[in-house]
């Protein structure tokens, strides 16, 4: 049987911020050592053809020594390289002059950049005083370097006029001084810190006019209510195909996770330093895990009658509510476990 291509993201350096809405959750910086990656890759060489390596699964970049870095990154790889994608550190780039050279070189040609509102919002969101003058700083380096700044935006009741007024920005910058600049907006998943914000997730009819045109998916968006009507009849139980490429997370522990949802203790499946490589890998490509066996146990319709609102008009994608959905049975099958 061929192995799917593994890609590792280690959590090697930890993150400068505390976002509110951080999908993996809040985990403790702590470094790891430099030779990690190392003992990372090898753990898994006998068994996997394809190792592509990231040292980061948080704030991309986040050491001083990111060239040589990235290019250490690419050398433990094994018959694979890991990728730039359109994300980059925006407190490096606030501090760092040379930091967008860097990500030219390496073939960054837009940067994605994130905002919760506008100002103290903005600071709060992100967990730093000061993150909000930051964020503008990383915009006018970007441009200056010839990169194109990406803002999204994630929206909920408390923030709606800051989001507007966040496009308008963004709508003069691309105007007045980089047409390659663009912007979107989304409600964001509800895992991880996200699930905190679930109490003033947006309802449909508070979506403004003036978003609609760039609010990502809006046509496939559901109202929490339009989710429980779909799901309340489907008898199938939830699925986590692996496919051809396993992407897994180890944290600053070397505790090991599937890139599917939030870091939580409940969805560990393993330590690279307890257990023996051949017993985890087994547990990996199986799925035999406590959150991934409890998926044969139940199915969408036994979950949205237990979790789902059906007067609820907060919205979601369909993917998003099931996620969310599942993550309730999973903690609370975790929490039963552990009396």
């Amino acid at each position: 049987m061929e192995t799917p291509m593994l890609t590792l993201a280690a959590d090697m350096y930890g993150c400068p911020n505390r976002c509110l809405h951080c999908w993996l959750g809040h985990m403790p910086n702590r470094r790891m050592p430099e030779d990690a990656d190392e003992y990372i890759v090898s753990y898994f060489a006998s068994f996997f053809d394809k190792i592509a390596y990231y040292s980061w699964l948080r704030e991309p970049d986040f050491c001083d020594h990111y060239r040589e870095r990235w290019e250490r990154d690419k050398r433990v790889s094994r018959n694979a390289q890991p990728e730039r994608f359109e994300l980059a550190s925006f407190y490096r780039l606030a501090r760092d002059k040379d930091y967008v050279s860097f990500l030219r070189e390496v073939g960054v040609r837009t940067v994605q950049l994130t905002f919760f509102g506008i100002g103290e919002t903005q600071d709060l969101y992100v967990g730093r005083k000061g993150a909000y003058e930051e964020i503008l700083l990383a915009t006018d380096r970007l441009i200056a370097g010839g990169i194109a700044p990406r803002w999204q935006a994630f929206i909920n009741e408390e923030n709606v006029e800051e989001i507007v007024r966040l496009k308008e920005m963004a709508d003069e910058i691309r105007e007045k001084r980089c047409p390659e600049m663009s912007f979107f907006v989304h409600e964001g998943s509800c895992e991880g810190e996200n699930r905190h914000l679930y109490p003033i997730r947006i309802w449909r009819e508070e979506i403004p006019e003036a978003l609609k045109g760039v609010y990502l998916h809006l046509d496939s968006l559901l109202t929490e209510r339009e989710c429980v009507q779909r799901l309340e009849m489907d008898f199938s139980h939830p699925e986590f195909p692996i496919g051809n490429e396993l992407v897994l997370y180890v944290s600053a522990g070397y505790d090991v996770f599937y890139n599917f949802t939030h870091m939580t203790s409940e969805w560990r499946i393993g330590n690279l330093k307890e257990e023996r490589a051949e017993n985890l890998v087994r547990r990996i490509l199986t799925e035999d895990t406590f959150a991934l066996s409890l998926a044969k146990t139940c199915t969408w319709a036994d979950l949205v009658r237990r979790y789902g609102d059906p007067f609820s008009e907060r919205v979601f994608s369909l993917d998003d509510f099931k996620m969310y959905l599942f993550n309730r049975f999973v903690e609370d099958a975790g929490r039963q476990a552990h009396r």
